[in-house]
Protein backbone atom coordinates (compact mmCIF):
# COMPACT_ATOMS: atom_id res chain seq x y z
CA UNK A 1 0.00 0.00 0.00
CA UNK A 2 1.44 3.40 -1.05
CA UNK A 3 2.34 5.02 2.36
CA UNK A 4 4.36 7.40 0.71
CA UNK A 5 4.41 9.78 -1.99
CA UNK A 6 6.62 12.19 -3.63
CA UNK A 7 5.05 15.50 -5.18
CA UNK A 8 7.16 17.51 -7.53
CA UNK A 9 6.29 20.65 -9.75
CA UNK A 10 8.14 21.14 -12.87
CA UNK A 11 9.41 24.65 -13.89
CA UNK A 12 6.12 24.97 -16.35
CA UNK A 13 3.92 24.57 -13.22
CA UNK A 14 2.95 21.09 -14.03
CA UNK A 15 2.72 18.97 -10.90
CA UNK A 16 3.74 15.32 -10.19
CA UNK A 17 2.55 12.98 -8.18
CA UNK A 18 4.47 9.84 -7.48
CA UNK A 19 2.91 6.94 -5.46
CA UNK A 20 4.94 4.20 -5.96
CA UNK A 21 3.74 0.65 -5.26
CA UNK A 22 6.67 -2.08 -5.41
CA UNK A 23 4.56 -4.96 -4.61
CA UNK A 24 2.24 -4.05 -7.91
CA UNK A 25 3.50 -5.32 -11.22
CA UNK A 26 1.44 -2.53 -12.83
CA UNK A 27 1.30 0.75 -13.46
CA UNK A 28 -0.98 3.56 -14.05
CA UNK A 29 -0.34 6.71 -15.68
CA UNK A 30 -2.83 9.53 -15.05
CA UNK A 31 -3.54 13.41 -16.19
CA UNK A 32 -6.25 15.63 -14.87
CA UNK A 33 -6.80 18.80 -15.74
CA UNK A 34 -9.27 21.49 -14.18
CA UNK A 35 -11.15 21.66 -17.17
CA UNK A 36 -15.07 20.58 -16.50
CA UNK A 37 -18.64 21.76 -17.10
CA UNK A 38 -18.53 24.54 -15.26
CA UNK A 39 -15.57 25.91 -16.88
CA UNK A 40 -18.03 26.58 -19.86
CA UNK A 41 -19.88 29.21 -21.19
CA UNK A 42 -23.54 29.05 -22.60
CA UNK A 43 -21.90 29.18 -25.78
CA UNK A 44 -19.73 26.11 -25.02
CA UNK A 45 -21.64 23.94 -22.66
CA UNK A 46 -20.54 20.76 -23.68
CA UNK A 47 -16.90 21.26 -24.88
CA UNK A 48 -15.40 19.52 -22.17
CA UNK A 49 -17.21 16.13 -22.64
CA UNK A 50 -17.25 16.63 -26.29
CA UNK A 51 -13.06 17.06 -26.19
CA UNK A 52 -12.76 13.72 -23.88
CA UNK A 53 -13.95 12.05 -26.64
CA UNK A 54 -11.78 13.63 -29.78
CA UNK A 55 -8.62 13.11 -28.04
CA UNK A 56 -9.12 9.28 -28.63
CA UNK A 57 -9.76 9.77 -32.57
CA UNK A 58 -6.02 10.21 -33.76
CA UNK A 59 -2.93 13.03 -33.04
CA UNK A 60 -0.31 13.57 -35.91
CA UNK A 61 1.38 11.06 -34.72
CA UNK A 62 -0.77 8.33 -34.20
CA UNK A 63 -3.30 9.78 -36.98
CA UNK A 64 -6.28 7.46 -36.36
CA UNK A 65 -8.77 5.85 -33.52
CA UNK A 66 -7.70 2.62 -34.57
CA UNK A 67 -3.84 3.23 -34.27
CA UNK A 68 -4.32 4.56 -30.50
CA UNK A 69 -6.98 1.94 -29.45
CA UNK A 70 -4.82 -1.03 -31.19
CA UNK A 71 -1.50 -0.39 -29.85
CA UNK A 72 -3.47 -0.25 -26.25
CA UNK A 73 -5.04 -3.51 -26.36
CA UNK A 74 -1.75 -4.69 -27.93
CA UNK A 75 -0.57 -4.23 -24.21
CA UNK A 76 -3.46 -5.34 -22.87
CA UNK A 77 -4.04 -1.88 -21.31
CA UNK A 78 -7.00 -0.91 -19.28
CA UNK A 79 -7.45 2.79 -20.14
CA UNK A 80 -10.75 4.94 -20.54
CA UNK A 81 -11.29 8.68 -19.31
CA UNK A 82 -14.18 10.85 -17.64
CA UNK A 83 -15.70 14.68 -17.90
CA UNK A 84 -17.06 15.99 -14.30
CA UNK A 85 -18.11 19.57 -13.75
CA UNK A 86 -14.08 20.77 -12.28
CA UNK A 87 -12.41 18.18 -14.02
CA UNK A 88 -11.69 16.00 -17.02
CA UNK A 89 -9.13 12.76 -16.69
CA UNK A 90 -7.37 10.13 -18.88
CA UNK A 91 -6.10 7.34 -17.43
CA UNK A 92 -4.17 4.12 -18.98
CA UNK A 93 -3.38 1.02 -16.58
CA UNK A 94 -1.14 -1.54 -18.34
CA UNK A 95 2.19 -3.55 -17.11
CA UNK A 96 4.58 -1.86 -15.70
CA UNK A 97 7.15 -1.58 -18.14
CA UNK A 98 5.19 0.25 -20.45
CA UNK A 99 5.04 3.35 -18.95
CA UNK A 100 7.01 5.28 -20.96
CA UNK A 101 4.42 4.78 -23.92
CA UNK A 102 1.75 5.76 -21.85
CA UNK A 103 2.90 8.98 -20.70
CA UNK A 104 3.76 9.29 -24.37
CA UNK A 105 0.17 8.56 -25.70
CA UNK A 106 -1.29 11.07 -22.89
CA UNK A 107 0.76 14.12 -23.66
CA UNK A 108 0.09 12.83 -27.35
CA UNK A 109 -3.29 12.49 -27.17
CA UNK A 110 -3.76 15.93 -24.94
CA UNK A 111 -1.93 18.35 -27.08
CA UNK A 112 -1.48 16.96 -30.90
CA UNK A 113 -4.95 15.50 -31.51
CA UNK A 114 -6.01 15.95 -35.35
CA UNK A 115 -9.64 17.08 -34.71
CA UNK A 116 -10.51 15.96 -38.61
CA UNK A 117 -13.75 17.20 -39.89
CA UNK A 118 -15.19 13.77 -40.30
CA UNK A 119 -14.15 12.87 -36.91
CA UNK A 120 -15.77 15.59 -35.43
CA UNK A 121 -19.05 15.15 -37.14
CA UNK A 122 -19.19 11.25 -35.95
CA UNK A 123 -18.23 12.01 -32.72
CA UNK A 124 -21.37 14.96 -32.84
CA UNK A 125 -23.80 12.44 -33.65
CA UNK A 126 -22.34 10.02 -31.03
CA UNK A 127 -22.82 12.32 -28.21
CA UNK A 128 -26.30 13.64 -29.46
CA UNK A 129 -27.53 9.82 -29.01
CA UNK A 130 -25.07 9.99 -25.49
CA UNK A 131 -27.98 13.07 -24.29
CA UNK A 132 -30.95 11.64 -25.84
CA UNK A 133 -29.86 8.25 -23.71
CA UNK A 134 -29.26 9.83 -20.46
CA UNK A 135 -32.73 11.59 -21.16
CA UNK A 136 -34.37 8.49 -21.27
CA UNK A 137 -32.52 6.75 -18.76
CA UNK A 138 -35.07 8.19 -15.67
CA UNK A 139 -32.54 7.06 -13.22
CA UNK A 140 -30.12 9.08 -13.96
CA UNK A 141 -31.49 12.16 -15.34
CA UNK A 142 -33.27 12.60 -12.07
CA UNK A 143 -29.92 13.44 -10.44
CA UNK A 144 -29.23 16.09 -13.52
CA UNK A 145 -32.22 18.01 -13.15
CA UNK A 146 -31.74 17.85 -8.76
CA UNK A 147 -29.03 19.67 -10.02
CA UNK A 148 -30.66 22.02 -12.42
CA UNK A 149 -32.80 22.83 -9.46
CA UNK A 150 -30.25 22.96 -6.53
CA UNK A 151 -27.93 25.61 -8.40
CA UNK A 152 -29.91 27.23 -10.70
CA UNK A 153 -28.48 30.34 -12.49
CA UNK A 154 -24.95 28.78 -12.33
CA UNK A 155 -22.32 26.89 -14.46
CA UNK A 156 -22.58 24.05 -11.74
CA UNK A 157 -26.10 23.17 -12.34
CA UNK A 158 -25.41 23.03 -16.48
CA UNK A 159 -25.79 19.07 -17.84
CA UNK A 160 -21.90 17.63 -18.23
CA UNK A 161 -22.62 16.19 -21.90
CA UNK A 162 -24.01 20.17 -22.95
CA UNK A 163 -27.49 21.17 -24.61
CA UNK A 164 -28.07 19.69 -28.26
CA UNK A 165 -28.13 22.84 -30.36
CA UNK A 166 -24.38 23.70 -28.77
CA UNK A 167 -23.31 20.82 -29.61
CA UNK A 168 -24.35 20.82 -32.97
CA UNK A 169 -22.07 23.74 -33.57
CA UNK A 170 -18.95 22.81 -31.84
CA UNK A 171 -16.51 23.50 -34.18
CA UNK A 172 -12.24 22.33 -34.40
CA UNK A 173 -11.57 25.83 -33.55
CA UNK A 174 -13.55 25.51 -30.02
CA UNK A 175 -11.35 22.29 -29.45
CA UNK A 176 -8.57 24.49 -29.74
CA UNK A 177 -9.66 27.20 -28.04
CA UNK A 178 -10.56 25.36 -25.00
CA UNK A 179 -7.31 23.48 -24.94
CA UNK A 180 -5.47 26.89 -25.16
CA UNK A 181 -7.72 27.91 -22.07
CA UNK A 182 -7.58 25.42 -19.97
CA UNK A 183 -4.79 22.60 -20.88
CA UNK A 184 -1.78 24.31 -19.40
CA UNK A 185 0.58 22.65 -17.80
CA UNK A 186 0.07 24.74 -14.80
CA UNK A 187 -3.88 23.75 -14.22
CA UNK A 188 -2.57 19.86 -15.04
CA UNK A 189 -1.50 17.15 -12.73
CA UNK A 190 0.02 14.61 -13.97
CA UNK A 191 -0.04 11.23 -11.15
CA UNK A 192 1.54 7.66 -11.37
CA UNK A 193 0.71 4.99 -9.56
CA UNK A 194 1.77 1.45 -9.35
CA UNK A 195 5.42 -0.33 -9.88
CA UNK A 196 7.90 2.30 -11.10
CA UNK A 197 11.25 4.04 -10.87
CA UNK A 198 10.96 7.49 -9.85
CA UNK A 199 13.61 9.05 -11.38
CA UNK A 200 12.79 7.77 -14.68
CA UNK A 201 9.10 8.76 -14.14
CA UNK A 202 10.22 12.10 -12.86
CA UNK A 203 12.13 12.46 -16.24
CA UNK A 204 9.70 10.97 -18.66
CA UNK A 205 7.20 13.53 -17.25
CA UNK A 206 9.72 16.27 -18.33
CA UNK A 207 10.56 14.61 -21.81
CA UNK A 208 6.38 14.78 -22.36
CA UNK A 209 4.88 17.35 -20.20
CA UNK A 210 7.49 19.80 -19.52
CA UNK A 211 8.13 21.41 -22.50
CA UNK A 212 4.72 23.44 -22.82
CA UNK A 213 4.38 26.97 -21.43
CA UNK A 214 2.25 28.15 -18.36
CA UNK A 215 -0.25 31.15 -18.88
CA UNK A 216 -2.80 32.50 -16.46
CA UNK A 217 -6.04 30.49 -16.21
CA UNK A 218 -8.97 31.93 -15.52
CA UNK A 219 -11.37 30.78 -12.30
CA UNK A 220 -14.93 29.50 -12.33
CA UNK A 221 -18.47 31.63 -11.40
CA UNK A 222 -19.14 30.70 -7.87
CA UNK A 223 -22.60 28.69 -7.13
CA UNK A 224 -25.43 31.10 -5.97
CA UNK A 225 -26.40 30.55 -2.57
CA UNK A 226 -29.87 33.00 -2.38
CA UNK A 227 -32.22 30.25 -1.39
CA UNK A 228 -35.53 31.39 0.23
CA UNK A 229 -37.45 28.49 0.87
CA UNK A 230 -37.47 24.39 -0.89
CA UNK A 231 -37.47 24.02 -4.46
CA UNK A 232 -39.16 21.94 -6.76
CA UNK A 233 -39.38 20.20 -10.28
CA UNK A 234 -41.55 18.06 -11.79
CA UNK A 235 -40.36 16.60 -15.13
CA UNK A 236 -43.58 14.48 -16.50
CA UNK A 237 -42.91 11.34 -18.47
CA UNK A 238 -44.84 8.21 -18.37
CA UNK A 239 -42.83 5.65 -16.87
CA UNK A 240 -43.81 2.57 -14.29
CA UNK A 241 -41.78 4.34 -11.66
CA UNK A 242 -41.22 7.36 -9.95
CA UNK A 243 -37.78 8.75 -9.97
CA UNK A 244 -36.71 11.37 -6.93
CA UNK A 245 -33.43 13.15 -5.47
CA UNK A 246 -34.40 14.71 -2.70
CA UNK A 247 -31.85 16.70 -0.46
CA UNK A 248 -30.05 20.05 0.88
CA UNK A 249 -27.08 22.12 0.25
CA UNK A 250 -24.30 20.60 1.42
CA UNK A 251 -20.42 21.90 2.19
CA UNK A 252 -17.81 22.68 -0.12
CA UNK A 253 -14.63 19.83 -0.64
CA UNK A 254 -12.32 21.13 1.61
CA UNK A 255 -14.85 22.18 4.49
CA UNK A 256 -13.43 20.76 8.31
CA UNK A 257 -16.27 19.12 8.51
CA UNK A 258 -15.72 16.77 5.61
CA UNK A 259 -15.29 13.50 7.21
CA UNK A 260 -18.12 14.27 9.56
CA UNK A 261 -21.16 14.19 6.90
CA UNK A 262 -18.89 11.34 5.19
CA UNK A 263 -20.22 9.29 8.41
CA UNK A 264 -23.66 10.81 8.10
CA UNK A 265 -24.10 10.24 4.36
CA UNK A 266 -23.49 6.70 5.30
CA UNK A 267 -25.59 5.94 8.22
CA UNK A 268 -28.51 8.06 6.35
CA UNK A 269 -28.41 5.88 2.79
CA UNK A 270 -24.64 4.41 2.10
CA UNK A 271 -25.73 0.28 2.06
CA UNK A 272 -28.39 -1.84 2.73
CA UNK A 273 -28.46 -1.66 6.79
CA UNK A 274 -28.60 2.10 6.08
CA UNK A 275 -31.87 3.94 7.83
CA UNK A 276 -33.25 4.62 3.91
CA UNK A 277 -32.67 1.25 2.90
CA UNK A 278 -34.24 -0.60 5.81
CA UNK A 279 -36.62 1.78 6.44
CA UNK A 280 -37.70 3.01 2.97
CA UNK A 281 -37.78 -0.62 1.25
CA UNK A 282 -37.23 -3.03 3.94
CA UNK A 283 -40.08 -2.17 6.35
CA UNK A 284 -42.27 -0.67 4.00
CA UNK A 285 -41.55 -1.57 0.29
CA UNK A 286 -41.26 1.48 -1.02
CA UNK A 287 -38.71 1.63 -3.51
CA UNK A 288 -36.74 -1.11 -5.40
CA UNK A 289 -33.48 1.73 -4.98
CA UNK A 290 -32.45 4.22 -2.39
CA UNK A 291 -29.36 5.71 -1.54
CA UNK A 292 -27.97 8.67 -0.54
CA UNK A 293 -24.63 10.26 -0.40
CA UNK A 294 -22.49 14.02 -0.11
CA UNK A 295 -21.42 15.34 -3.42
CA UNK A 296 -18.59 17.90 -2.93
CA UNK A 297 -17.59 20.64 -5.15
CA UNK A 298 -14.85 23.37 -4.86
CA UNK A 299 -17.59 26.12 -3.48
CA UNK A 300 -20.42 23.78 -2.33
CA UNK A 301 -22.25 20.53 -1.83
CA UNK A 302 -25.26 18.54 -1.50
CA UNK A 303 -26.49 15.80 0.60
CA UNK A 304 -28.92 14.06 -0.85
CA UNK A 305 -31.12 10.86 -1.89
CA UNK A 306 -32.33 9.41 -4.47
CA UNK A 307 -34.86 6.64 -4.85
CA UNK A 308 -37.41 4.56 -7.65
CA UNK A 309 -40.47 4.15 -6.12
CA UNK A 310 -44.13 3.65 -6.28
CA UNK A 311 -45.90 5.47 -8.35
CA UNK A 312 -48.97 5.19 -6.36
CA UNK A 313 -46.90 5.65 -2.93
CA UNK A 314 -44.47 8.44 -3.92
CA UNK A 315 -46.04 10.72 -1.25
CA UNK A 316 -45.39 8.19 1.19
CA UNK A 317 -41.73 7.46 0.14
CA UNK A 318 -41.17 11.24 0.03
CA UNK A 319 -42.18 11.74 3.66
CA UNK A 320 -40.43 8.44 5.03
CA UNK A 321 -37.16 10.08 3.18
CA UNK A 322 -37.59 13.24 4.87
CA UNK A 323 -37.88 11.84 7.84
CA UNK A 324 -34.81 10.17 8.27
CA UNK A 325 -33.24 13.61 7.43
CA UNK A 326 -35.44 15.35 10.15
CA UNK A 327 -34.16 12.41 13.08
CA UNK A 328 -30.71 12.49 12.00
CA UNK A 329 -30.85 16.41 12.98
CA UNK A 330 -32.83 15.52 16.39
CA UNK A 331 -31.32 13.18 18.00
CA UNK A 332 -27.31 11.37 18.11
CA UNK A 333 -26.68 8.37 16.63
CA UNK A 334 -26.36 5.36 18.69
CA UNK A 335 -22.65 4.20 19.64
CA UNK A 336 -23.11 0.78 17.55
CA UNK A 337 -24.68 2.69 14.43
CA UNK A 338 -21.66 5.58 14.51
CA UNK A 339 -19.17 2.74 14.45
CA UNK A 340 -20.38 0.42 12.02
CA UNK A 341 -20.77 3.99 9.57
CA UNK A 342 -17.30 4.75 10.76
CA UNK A 343 -15.70 0.91 9.96
CA UNK A 344 -17.64 0.76 6.55
CA UNK A 345 -15.95 3.76 5.43
CA UNK A 346 -12.71 2.56 6.37
CA UNK A 347 -13.25 -1.16 5.05
CA UNK A 348 -14.06 0.25 1.86
CA UNK A 349 -11.28 2.74 1.31
CA UNK A 350 -8.80 -0.30 2.33
CA UNK A 351 -10.78 -2.71 -0.64
CA UNK A 352 -10.83 0.60 -3.22
CA UNK A 353 -7.18 1.20 -2.68
CA UNK A 354 -5.96 -2.25 -3.47
CA UNK A 355 -5.58 -0.74 -6.91
CA UNK A 356 -2.74 1.77 -8.36
CA UNK A 357 -5.76 3.41 -10.41
CA UNK A 358 -7.64 4.14 -7.50
CA UNK A 359 -4.28 5.95 -5.31
CA UNK A 360 -3.40 7.61 -8.80
CA UNK A 361 -6.74 8.63 -8.84
CA UNK A 362 -6.78 10.25 -4.87
CA UNK A 363 -3.33 11.58 -4.58
CA UNK A 364 -3.89 13.25 -8.15
CA UNK A 365 -7.61 14.56 -7.80
CA UNK A 366 -6.48 15.78 -3.93
CA UNK A 367 -3.76 18.30 -5.46
CA UNK A 368 -5.72 19.12 -8.95
CA UNK A 369 -8.76 20.94 -6.03
CA UNK A 370 -6.49 20.98 -3.02
CA UNK A 371 -2.81 21.26 -3.70
CA UNK A 372 -3.06 19.03 -0.74
CA UNK A 373 -2.88 15.34 -0.18
CA UNK A 374 -4.42 12.86 1.84
CA UNK A 375 -2.49 9.10 2.33
CA UNK A 376 -4.95 6.38 3.68
CA UNK A 377 -3.72 6.90 6.77
CA UNK A 378 -5.17 10.33 7.39
CA UNK A 379 -7.85 9.48 5.92
CA UNK A 380 -8.28 6.41 8.82
CA UNK A 381 -7.50 9.22 11.62
CA UNK A 382 -9.75 11.57 10.11
CA UNK A 383 -12.75 9.17 10.47
CA UNK A 384 -12.05 7.29 13.71
CA UNK A 385 -12.22 11.02 14.70
CA UNK A 386 -15.25 11.50 14.00
CA UNK A 387 -18.14 12.18 17.38
CA UNK A 388 -22.06 11.77 17.48
CA UNK A 389 -22.05 15.25 18.23
CA UNK A 390 -20.70 16.14 14.97
CA UNK A 391 -22.81 14.24 13.29
CA UNK A 392 -25.97 15.79 14.72
CA UNK A 393 -24.44 19.22 14.81
CA UNK A 394 -23.67 18.58 10.62
CA UNK A 395 -27.27 17.48 9.94
CA UNK A 396 -28.22 20.29 12.02
CA UNK A 397 -26.85 22.91 9.84
CA UNK A 398 -27.80 20.94 6.59
CA UNK A 399 -31.48 19.98 7.26
CA UNK A 400 -33.04 23.39 6.83
CA UNK A 401 -36.06 24.62 4.65
CA UNK A 402 -33.91 26.91 3.26
CA UNK A 403 -31.53 24.19 1.45
CA UNK A 404 -34.32 21.82 0.59
CA UNK A 405 -35.09 20.50 -3.26
CA UNK A 406 -36.70 18.18 -4.60
CA UNK A 407 -36.50 17.12 -8.32
CA UNK A 408 -39.05 13.90 -9.89
CA UNK A 409 -39.49 12.37 -12.97
CA UNK A 410 -42.55 10.32 -13.56
CA UNK A 411 -46.39 10.72 -15.12
CA UNK A 412 -47.51 13.47 -12.66
CA UNK A 413 -48.51 16.96 -13.69
CA UNK A 414 -49.52 18.68 -10.82
CA UNK A 415 -46.24 19.90 -8.93
CA UNK A 416 -48.56 20.71 -5.66
CA UNK A 417 -49.00 17.65 -3.98
CA UNK A 418 -45.45 17.38 -3.32
CA UNK A 419 -45.52 21.22 -2.00
CA UNK A 420 -47.58 19.97 1.05
CA UNK A 421 -44.96 17.20 1.99
CA UNK A 422 -41.83 19.13 1.06
CA UNK A 423 -40.70 20.48 4.40
CA UNK A 424 -38.64 19.86 7.27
Amino acid sequence: MATEFEKITLDNGLRLVLAPLPAFKSVTALVLAAAGSRYETEETNGVSHFLEHMFFKGTHKRPTASDISHILDEIGADYNAFTGKESTAYHIKAASQHLPFLLDLLSDMVWNSRFEEAEIEKERGVIIEEINLYEDTPMRRVSEIYEQVLWRGSPLGWDIGGRREVIRKITKRDFEDYIEARYVPNNMVVAIGGDFERSEARSLVEKYFGHKKPHEVAGYAPAFDNQKGANLKVTYKKTDQAHLVVGFRGLKLADPDRYNVAVLATILGGGMSSRLFVNVREKRGLAYYVRADHEAYLDTGTLAAAAGVDLKRIDDALAVILEQFVDLANKKVAPAELKKAKEGIKGRLVLSWEDSRTIAFGYGADELYEGKIRTQAELMRAIDAVTAEDVLRVAQFMVANNKLNLAVIGPFKDSSRFEKILEV
